[in-house]
């Protein structure tokens, strides 16, 4: 079917908008301009018709105007907007009534005659195409590309035949192309012997670019052909340029899916390919060979080719996309990767953390028993460096730290034969920002290998002078308390921290006060003042205030300092440790009796000291003040009163560990079963059912087999894209449809709304519902929020009971709710009248910018404490079972839960932390702390917390929880 106007024809180009400013000029203007000896007004005035005509204004009497005073101009922009306008123009006479009314009648069908002025513009056309310029004759050769009137194109094919032999490859470039359109339209009417004439070109051309034109043409239209020139010039493929190589890997992808036995004769230039200097070339061939083989010859230079890539480039995306073809590599060809798992960790030293990331969960799944020693090797060597303090990095190094230590542990656990060699290492952190990772994995061996209990309790307990994070503190007492079984660790254990816990006294005295601020006071600012050149050259006066550093040697120990900054839940769990301690030396018949006797002294001395620091220290942690005074005077009692001894010494001295012993187990079965079940859906994936159709390809060439990488580059696009899920597709598609207008206005309008990223696409479907013509009917839009119309909507004539599509784009530069509005303009010709129509709002909702991320417990903790932007909601709804809610709040938000949790557990209280990324970069901090109470009918309360680094994201996602906090929707019954 004939397009029916131009601008459904060609809309190649974009125009300045400052053309339309203050309204189109008239027919009669634009042909005055033309007139005009003033070459920019020329231009302004061609500007001009193209747009109208783009509108569908006809304009006739500018295509003489054009032709008269336009075509044989010598400036170079002039003669591209005349260009431009041989594009847009009608170059047919419209049919006549009567013709019409005869071919509707069932006579001869309307044939369409050419302008007489065309024949003008055709020779205008070849001068052009003769000219002894090369750069105007390789233009019109790239204009003539877009012509597909067979009667224009036919005067010219001699004239491009003779720019093949040009001296100038620019146009022998072009007129390759140009030949390639030709015979692609109009091949045996016009150029039959095209793929003929571009063959013998072909051979004696030795510009790349002119071969790489020519080739493709016949890639296109003589396949036959390009493979014999192809096998004839095999070895000399390499020195024919990147462009040449990716058409003989896109040659090789069409031939082997129609004809499978052919790949044998494409093996060879494709491993010749893998070597290529060119990234794309060699990606590209290593991609082809493991579609075409899966040989393990072709599987491992490929895999070579891939991990060159990922350690040769800069290209941080080149890298990430190495990676996931190395990941689908690994699932079918693990093996291969396994010889080369140390190559591909050579790119962990890439300073992005994603990269490292993916680098790390791609190595650990390719780890054997063979090469664990050698990849746990490399991994503390990397985490060695990382407390290099030249590096310049610190925060990749803090991140990057936890990333290994992580999959240190994972290989610790894997694997126990590695355990003992990392341990050690790793118990050097523990007073960094990685500590926490670092005592987690050392609690971990401790229960799971006693052999290795004595020497890393004697590491720790060397190492106790040495830590400052609360937290580590508390695990690392705990495990002293825990594991510590013989009477020589027990008495060592005691005395070390009793030395970090000092004199049992915990408050801080007034005296302590006035020297501490008489210290810090005493150091005054001084003032430097000196003269200075500004960028001007003048002179200016600048002042320095210098405030020297007061050397402060403070010899108290850590655990002191917590406890005096009034922290209870350290003083708990040294409470407990105490009573661990002396419990366990007291079962020991051969223990010094008033060795013990001494140790229980001091352990209520302390112990009371603490309860005494709770009452008085204001600190953050005061509410817990009651739950300290009841632990702490229980473990007094456990160690002064038999009965209370007898009674909770079973369940402080085996209860624990056997809880966390416990939670281990239930660790290594989750992570079992997981691994299993991933294993079982790659191994065991069906391609296809039994019941499916049987697609041949020599039935049905376009056709897909169901075979282990599909050469269907256009399958692979839907499926990437899911469009190949109609069902999906088309519910997704009338969920983005607003209704603009109402079906009783004049025009009815509605808009599909397409996200992608940080661009919106509308879609405006405008139908008019009168009789009448309607004229300059623009759609007007403005936005609220950060967003940005970039290309507004152009004006249109619509005929009566028609329709149109219209588009616009809109840039976001930031996740936050925002509104699109407008209003449609347009005059009715038979009256008159200029009409207004109010548009619906558009709400562009904050979820098509969020995605789900994950992170670890410590970096969502980091975060929650460095962004300022925080949004408090009440809960209210009419959900009654916690994990049901937590689960529809994960879904209405689109976030990833990181606390762990299931279907089946009790309990009056719930607390989650979920986390997303938006497109733009922005973290997004969702804490869920949710209450069932008895005594509000089994009714949920609580608070949703969110915290971001921006105002807008932490506002429009509580907008987005309080907009569906209240209730399940049906169709989403649990």
């Amino acid at each position: 079917m004939a397009p029916t106007n131009a601008n459904e024809s060609y809309c190649t180009f974009t125009l300045p908008t400052e053309v339309t400013a203050g309204g189109l000029p008239s027919q009669a203007e634009i042909a005055k301009d033309l007139e005009s000896n003033d070459d920019s007004v020329k231009k302004h005035a061609l500007k001009a018709a193209i747009m109208a005509m783009l509108g569908g204004e006809p304009m006739p009497r500018i295509l003489m105007q054009v032709i008269r005073f336009c075509i044989n101009s010598n400036d170079k922009q002039l003669k591209k907007l005349t260009m431009l306008y041989w594009e847009v123009v009608p170059k047919y006479q419209e049919p006549t009534s009567e013709e019409m009314l005869a071919a509707a009648s069932g006579g001869p069908a309307v044939k369409r005659k050419m302008l007489p002025e065309m024949i003008l513009v055709c020779n205008a056309l070849m001068n052009d195409l003769n000219h002894p310029n090369e750069f105007v004759r390789g233009s019109m050769l790239r204009f003539l590309c877009k012509l597909k009137d067979e009667e224009v194109l036919g005067p010219l094919i001699p004239s491009v035949k003779a720019c093949l032999e040009h001296r100038h490859p620019y146009v022998r470039k072009n007129a390759a192309l140009a030949i390639f359109h030709a015979h692609k339209l109009h091949g045996e009417a016009l150029i039959p012997d095209g793929p003929e004439i571009i063959a013998h070109f072909l051979q004696q051309e030795t510009d790349v670019a002119c071969r790489r034109n020519a080739f493709l043409m016949l890639y296109n239209e003589n396949e036959e052909l390009a493979i014999d020139f192809l096998a004839r010039n095999m070895d000399d493929v390499g020195k024919y340029g990147d462009g040449f190589a990716l058409l003989v890997l896109e040659l090789t992808r069409r031939v082997c899916r129609r004809d499978p036995t052919q790949k044998s004769r494409f093996v060879r230039v494709l491993f010749q390919m893998l070597s290529s200097s060119s990234p794309a070339v060699s990606y590209e061939a290593a991609w082809t060979l493991v579609s075409l083989s899966s040989a393990p010859t072709a599987v491992r230079a490929a895999a070579v080719t891939y991990i060159n890539l990922l350690n040769g480039q800069n290209d941080n995306n080149v890298k990430l996309i190495v990676l996931e073809r190395l990941e689908a590599l690994k699932k079918k060809n693990y093996k291969v990767l396994q010889e080369l798992l140390m190559d591909i960790l050579r790119a962990l030293a890439s300073p992005n953390p994603d990269i490292c990331r993916k680098v790390l969960e791609v190595a650990m799944d390719a780890v054997t028993s063979r090469n664990v020693q050698e990849v746990v090797n490399v991994l503390k060597r990397e985490v060695q460096k990382t407390m290099n303090e030249d590096s310049g990095n610190d925060d990749k190094d803090a991140n990057y730290r936890n990333m290994v230590i992580r999959t240190i542990h994972q290989c610790a656990v894997r694997f126990p034969k590695v355990a003992e060699s990392v341990v050690h290492t790793l118990a050097d952190f523990l007073n960094s920002d990685s500590g926490m990772q670092v005592i987690v994995f050392v609690r971990a061996i401790v229960e799971q290998y006693p052999h290795l209990r004595e020497p890393l309790l004697t590491k720790l307990l060397n190492s106790l002078d040495e830590i400052t994070s609360n937290q580590v503190y508390c695990v690392c007492l705990w495990i002293l308390g825990e594991y510590t079984e013989t009477k020589d660790i027990i008495a060592e254990a005691f005395d070390a921290v009793l030395k970090q816990t000092g004199k049992p006294n915990f408050l801080i005295k007034d005296k302590d006060k006035e020297n501490g601020d008489k210290s810090a006071g005493s150091a005054a600012p001084k003032i430097v003042t000196k003269n200075v050149v500004l960028a001007d050259g003048t002179y200016a006066t600048q002042s320095i205030y210098s405030e020297t550093k007061t050397q402060v040697h403070d010899s108290t120990p850590a655990l002191r300092k917590m406890l005096i900054g009034g922290d209870v839940f350290l003083g708990e769990i040294l409470a407990s440790t105490f009573s661990k301690l002396c419990l366990r030396a007291g079962d020991m018949p051969d223990f010094d009796a008033i060795k013990l006797k001494d140790m229980t002294a001091q352990s209520v001395l302390t112990m009371c000291a603490i309860i005494k620091m709770a009452e008085v220290t204001v600190s953050a942690q005061r509410s817990s003040l009651s739950d300290c005074q009841e632990r702490i005077t229980m473990c007094i009692r456990t160690l002064l009163d038999p009965k209370a001894r007898n009674i909770l010494k079973p369940t402080l001295l085996k209860s624990g560990r056997e809880t966390f012993a416990a939670f281990l187990k239930l660790l290594k079965d989750n992570e079992l079963k997981d691994s299993k079940l991933k294993t079982a859906e790659s191994q065991g994936e069906y391609t296809t059912q039994a019941d499916d159709l049987i697609h041949f390809r020599q039935l049905h060439s376009m056709a897909v087999s169901a075979g282990d990488v599909d050469l269907d580059d256009g399958a692979d696009l839907a499926r990437a894209t899911g469009y190949d899920s109609a069902d999906s597709l088309l519910a997704t598609e009338l969920s983005h449809v607003y209704q603009l207008s109402g079906f009783a206005d004049p025009v009815y309008a509605e808009a599909f709304v397409t996200v992608h990223d940080y661009d919106i696409v509308l879609e405006i479907l405008v139908i008019n519902r009168t009789p009448n013509t309607l004229a300059g009917l623009t759609v007007e839009l403005a936005t609220m929020g950060d967003m940005k119309i970039v290309e507004r909507p152009q004006s249109h004539n619509i005929g009566p009971l028609d329709q149109m599509t219209i588009r616009a784009s809109i840039k976001v530069s930031s996740t936050e709710t925002g509104h699109i509005f407008g209003t449609i303009v347009y005059e009715d010709t038979s009256t008159k009248e200029k009409c207004y129509i109010n548009l619906n709002d558009i709400h562009m909702d904050i979820m098509d910018y969020i995605r789900p991320a994950s992170c670890t417990d410590e970096v969502f903790r980091s975060m929650w404490a460095e962004f300022e932007w925080e949004n408090k909601v009440a809960i209210s709804t009419s959900i009654t079972s916690l994990v049901e809610f937590l689960e529809h709040i994960v879904t209405s938000t689109n976030m990833n839960c990181l606390t762990p949790h299931g279907n089946g557990e009790q309990g009056s209280f719930l607390a989650a932390n979920l986390y997303a990324r938006s497109v733009f970069g922005e973290d997004a901090l969702v804490n869920v702390s949710v209450e069932k109470k008895d005594d509000n009918d089994g009714k949920l309360a609580g608070y949703i917390r969110i915290r971001s680094k921006t105002q807008g994201i932490a506002l429009s996602l509580g907008d987005r929880i309080t907009s569906v906090q209240r209730g399940l929707p049906e169709n989403k019954k649990y």
